[in-house]
């Protein structure tokens, strides 16, 4: 397992979520990702998901 990272932000840039959570692959840390935002209504608030390696697996504006 890895430790991704999900942020997300307010319009004037304000980090209103800084999370680190677990998946097995990109592909299902970019699910868990979006189900997380969805369920603290902010996916529809500027976002991303990185890697450990930090490559962008979810991102929105």
């Amino acid at each position: 397992m890895k430790t991704y990272k999900l942020t997300a932000f307010e319009q004037d840039g304000k980090k209103i979520l800084d999370e680190a959570f677990q998946a097995a692959s990109d592909d299902e840390a970019k699910n868990v990702g979006e189900n997380l935002l969805k369920e603290k209504g902010l996916d529809e608030n500027t976002h991303r998901c990185t890697s450990p390696a930090g490559k962008l697996i979810l991102f929105h504006r």
